[in-house]
């Protein structure tokens, strides 16, 4: 679809400012250089982040989790985390490898605020960076380090107007694993088969 003659397409960063006001004092005063200690509480309550990455195919986002605490403070500077099995894509990690500038968004179940962290990131296989991020006694296939540059809270609109943490009585009705693969394939992939061993496989290769 062609844009370029669209009159209310955005073009300059004059016209995208005037459609805002002012920053705010306390959206400027959150943000800092370092981990302070209250921005690390949240990461170290934080079961789930997502991870984004660019590289030479474009730009990627990946989820990971694990047990609050999973990414790990080293220090005011620097993050870990850890690279568990997956399905061996390693998309992200190839991207870090043409450009290790990273942006990391926390979520912590209940809570409103999420905390976003912007950094450069290098890859590690040092046996005791890999213990350190054992789990189920088997260790990841490699770790993340995170040089922080940015980190800021994000305030709770989102998940306010998502309403992200609300209970949920019924499962959505959407495609499940097996139906979406099934339908990409042209039924080379049996969908049903692969839905039902799902929850065994990925219970077997969770760690």
């Amino acid at each position: 679809m062609n844009h370029g003659n669209d009159p209310h397409l955005v073009h300059t960063l004059t016209q995208l400012e005037a459609l805002f006001g002012a920053v705010g004092e306390a959206s400027l005063k959150k943000e800092v250089a370092y981990l302070h200690p209250s921005y690390a509480a949240l990461i170290q309550a934080s079961p789930f982040v997502t991870l984004a990455t660019a590289g030479p195919e474009g730009l990627d986002a990946s989820p990971r989790g694990d047990p609050p605490g999973f990414v790990q403070v080293l220090d005011d500077k620097t993050l870990l985390l850890p690279e568990r099995r997956g399905n061996n894509r390693i998309d992200s990690l190839r991207n870090i490898m043409a450009d290790p500038r990273v942006a990391l968004l926390f979520l912590i179940p209940g809570v409103g605020e999420t905390l976003r962290v912007n950094g450069r990131a290098s890859i590690s296989v040092a046996p005791e960076l890999l213990e350190r991020c054992a789990m189920a006694g088997k260790l990841p296939q490699c770790v993340i380090m995170i040089d922080i540059e940015r980190v800021f809270f994000q305030c709770a609109r989102a998940i306010q107007r998502s309403r992200l943490w609300d209970a949920r009585d019924a499962k959505p009705e959407v495609p499940s694993a097996g139906a979406i693969l099934e339908a990409l394939t042209d039924a080379a992939i049996d969908g049903a088969l692969y839905d039902r061993e799902a929850p065994a496989r990925q219970a077997k290769t969770l760690y």
